[in-house]
């Protein structure tokens, strides 16, 4: 089954289960019947650059074009880390020209609607215009694209069949329904999962009280990955937090890598992002969690460079 009849199946799913679950009764959704995310060698593109617009078109083109990923028609989710209070400088944010440029491949694409959106630690008017994403996205002066704040009314409750750490969660299903989902989290420190990377970005779109997944941090992750997995992950590391993350506040803590990294598998781009950390990936344990039940690959021999 290919990627684009996966995300098909997907979306077709959790619409019955939510069907199921207005007439009472909560559903499961069987994800032992979803094939393996990843395919054999997922292919890997790694690129750095100064200028940010023109590294992300070049690292799109190494993996075919966003043309790959978006057809004419589709609605897109742009799910970047918009969660914290901070200018662009303090690497707590995706970087604005990032989302922008990813936003305008998606229209290039023929995309019938771009929506960007982030569920935000702090005050979120304050976090959409201090990380000047709100800036970057009006520039491009379309009305196919549209920064949102999330809402409240749109979270549906879904079982997770084979669960570690939970067995239901809220799940916000404009992410889910949408035709296609790209993830572009910031790669930096967490001082709970070590790192945050895509896997921790798929919190923006889970609602209740997302402390909880910190007790259980790696199968608590994986959970939620299990249900809403990206069609194309980027990682932005232009500039990465090394330390007092995942909020920061300090330049002191930040360190210029201008580095991108794109894959279709939210897991190998994880995993080479634990390299900028001087880390490898068996030390995150969300990458190791997820690469075990299968929902990626984590061993960097086993990834196509392109």
């Amino acid at each position: 089954m290919n990627q684009i009849d996966r995300r098909t199946f997907i979306r077709q799913s959790i619409r019955t289960a939510v069907a199921v679950s207005a007439a009472g009764c909560l559903p499961t959704l069987d994800l032992l019947a979803l094939p393996a995310h990843a395919a054999d060698m997922p292919q890997l593109a790694v690129r750095k650059g100064q200028d940010v617009p023109l590294l992300v078109r070049e690292t799109l083109s190494a993996l075919g074009g966003m043309t790959n990923f978006v057809k004419s028609g589709d609605i897109v989710v742009v799910k970047p880390n918009i969660g914290w209070d901070r200018t662009v400088e303090m690497a707590a944010n995706t970087h604005p020209e990032v989302v922008k440029t990813l936003a305008q491949l998606c229209l290039e694409a023929g995309a019938k609607q771009v929506r960007i959106f982030d569920r935000p630690c702090n005050d979120e008017r304050r976090c959409y215009t201090q990380s000047g994403i709100r800036a970057a996205v009006e520039e491009i002066k379309s009305d196919r694209v549209s920064l949102e704040y999330m809402d409240r009314r749109a979270y549906k409750e879904l079982a997770i069949h084979g669960g570690q750490a939970f067995n239901r969660w809220e799940f916000y299903m404009p992410a889910i329904e949408a035709d296609r989902l790209i993830n572009v989290p910031i790669a930096k420190h967490h001082s709970i999962s070590r790192l945050t990377l895509g896997m921790k970005n798929l919190m923006g779109v889970i609602g209740g009280n997302r402390g909880r997944l910190h007790h259980k941090i790696a199968e608590s992750l994986t959970d939620i990955a299990s249900v809403i997995h990206p069609d194309l992950t980027v990682i932005d590391a232009t500039r990465i937090l090394v330390a007092n993350g995942p909020q920061g506040g300090r330049s002191e803590d930040v360190r210029n890598t201008e580095t991108l990294i794109a894959s279709a598998d939210m897991v190998a781009a994880d995993a080479y992002a634990t390299t900028l950390f001087d880390l490898k990936p068996e030390d995150v344990s969300t990458i190791v969690a997820a690469a075990r039940r299968g929902l990626g690959v984590m061993d960097l021999r086993q990834m196509r460079m392109v």
